[in-house]
């Protein structure tokens, strides 16, 4: 397989499942606003909807949308424990934590990078997000993952969603429960490697 990405994008979200399923890949990096690959090739023709993530599978095909292809990835290796077992409550439960995280905050993220976005418009995201982010916290209570006690697919989105609040101005020990879980997540090796990989830390 192989999983075209951008350093820190939601793409890292993927990244991440792909390691922590102990899964054989390649990881392609997409540069220029989705334009070429690091290596030059066209990405518009790995995806025409020029964004990532995007995942080449063995057989050729491409998936594309992360919370397609998270789930696709925890299916890959189901001893992994990335998503609970098809046909669960908690698998649907898993679905409804990326349905959430895509929509309610991923998306709430949008206006700190479009051009010509103002401070108000800015600041009004703030303000959505902190209260999403209340939610989150409240959900997540005392327990290590948002599933209880496994780590899924839907703490790798969130991991990553949480970690562009340091580069919008967003100060995440208003939030200490999240705060604390941002950080146990970030020592997991399988992170560690992904955020090494990308080039976001050394």
């Amino acid at each position: 397989m192989k999983l075209y990405y951008s350093p820190g994008a939601c793409s890292l979200a993927s990244h991440i499942a792909l390691r922590e399923a102990g899964l054989s890949f390649e990881a392609v990096k997409v540069e220029g606003r989705g334009q070429k690959t690091a290596g030059g090739e066209d990405y518009s023709k790995v995806t025409a909807k020029g964004y990532v993530p995007a995942l080449r599978l063995d057989d050729g095909s491409v998936l594309t949308e992360g919370t397609a292809i998270l789930p696709y990835v925890a299916d890959q290796n189901p001893g992994s424990g990335l998503a609970p077992a098809a046909g669960s409550m908690a698998r649907y439960r898993l679905h409804e934590w990326l349905g959430y995280i895509n929509s309610e905050l991923h998306s709430k993220f949008g206006p700190f990078f479009i051009p010509g976005t103002t401070d108000e418009q800015k600041a009004t995201a703030k303000t959505n997000l902190g209260r999403r982010f209340d939610f989150a916290q409240s959900e997540l209570g005392n327990k290590p993952f948002l599933m209880d006690d496994t780590f899924t697919v839907a703490d790798a989105y969130l991991f990553t969603v949480l970690g562009w609040c340091s580069f919008v101005g967003i100060d995440l020990s208003q939030w200490p429960g999240l705060k604390a879980y941002h950080g146990r997540i970030a020592g997991r090796p399988a992170v560690q490697a992904a955020l090494k990989a990308e080039g976001l830390i050394k």
